[in-house]
């Protein structure tokens, strides 16, 4: 399980980002479209994501913005979910943090 927070972003490039995920990995997002929701917008958006594979194809997508990626899970599932972000992104790393069991690693995302 990896949680993902992104920030710093549209509503509509976090739904952009969520689409691409949850296309892979199942999520507790099921049915929530962050682009659409009704209410002041929120500063961040979060999700969970069980990634129990490396999904073979990914298709590449345009953000209008970048976005701030936090994902916080084990470093295997961690290094699987932003490979899969690569693949669709340009990735830049922003930083990283160790512990026992689990890893937190933050991300930029732009067009690639």
């Amino acid at each position: 399980m990896v949680q993902v927070m992104l920030g710093e972003c549209s509503a509509a490039d976090a739904d952009a980002v969520f689409e691409v995920l949850g296309a892979h990995f199942a999520s507790d997002r099921a049915g929530t479209v962050p682009g659409r929701r009704e209410g002041p917008r929120p500063a961040a958006w979060a999700g969970s994501f069980v990634v129990d594979h490396a999904p073979s194809e990914v298709a590449g997508v345009l953000l209008a913005g970048p976005v701030t990626a936090d994902l916080q899970g084990g470093p295997v599932a961690v290094d699987r979910l932003r490979r899969t972000l690569a693949a669709a992104f340009a990735v830049e790393a922003a930083g990283s943090a160790a512990g026992d069991q689990e890893v937190d690693v933050q991300v930029r995302l732009t067009n690639g």
